[in-house]
């Protein structure tokens, strides 16, 4: 048999299915002679002590291995809480995260991510000109250039002034490139009126430079009407980037203070 197929092991006992697996040939009869310890087989000499086989039935066949895997794979996210399975990479990225159906996540419910922005304030950044000029920044080392580089066009930031709270909510609409590349209405962003006046320090030195990107503020603030509650359960990272999808007390705080509503602009 040179095709594959994807095959599952059933307790006789509850008639409940345990394990799924893909194979060819005699793969899926493979337990005979497998002799870990793994939960599959602690559940099938179980089943062998009470003088019983597992029940092995084939589910899909004529498959090439690609498709096995697919098939395979939504089996397990389908069924794996009931699953003797340790699930493997194979299309994981393709698959929401398990126990998160109480969740929007960017890339399966909305086209574009929702995410804290740090403003990480000093000589170099300034939330004034952010506002001022639609932007926002990182740098001075490669992780904060990775960081602000990571954000796509479409990206939903809600950006965060330490000391202060949360100042602004903006979309990402051209994605970071070195500050001696910006340009604002055709002019260079460091030839534009800055009160970072340091922020152009390190501009021909790629690795320690602001890279900057573009942003449409859909709802901002100034930093002494910066929105905040302390000892409320808000995040806040030193992070300049990080994921907001698993905050909903966040979210909804945001929603509440900005007078927005995220399923709306990331939709």
């Amino acid at each position: 048999m040179s095709s594959y197929y994807v095959y599952v092991y059933i307790d006789p006992r509850n008639f409940e299915e345990f394990y799924y697996g893909k194979g060819k040939g005699n793969r899926k009869n493979a337990y005979a002679s497998d002799t870990s310890d793994s939960m599959k087989m602690q559940r099938i000499r179980s089943i062998q002590r009470d003088g019983l086989e597992p029940i092995v039935r084939v589910v899909a066949a004529g498959l090439k291995e690609r498709d096995a895997l697919l098939i395979e794979k939504t089996l397990l996210w389908k069924l794996g809480k009931t699953l003797t399975n340790i699930s493997s990479g194979h299309y994981s990225d393709n698959f929401r995260p398990p126990n998160k159906l109480h969740l929007k996540l960017s890339g399966f419910d909305y086209n574009c991510g929702l995410f804290y922005y740090n403003v990480g304030e000093n000589v170099l950044r300034n939330w004034d000109d952010y506002r001022r000029y639609g932007i926002i920044s990182a740098g001075y080392g490669e992780r904060y250039r990775d960081a602000i580089c990571s954000f796509n066009k479409g990206d939903v930031i809600a950006a965060y002034l330490k000391r202060y709270g949360f100042v602004g909510i903006g979309r990402v609409t051209k994605t970071a490139v070195r500050i001696r590349d910006f340009r604002v209405r055709g002019t260079p962003l460091l030839e534009c009126d800055l009160r970072a006046e340091a922020m152009g320090e390190y501009a021909d030195d790629d690795l320690l430079c602001e890279y900057v990107a573009k942003v449409k503020w859909l709802a901002d603030v100034d930093r002494d009407e910066a929105h905040f509650k302390s000892n409320s359960g808000l995040f806040t990272t030193p992070l300049v980037r990080a994921s907001l999808e698993a905050q909903p007390r966040t979210i909804s705080y945001l929603e509440q203070k900005f007078e927005i509503d995220f399923d709306d602009i990331l939709e």
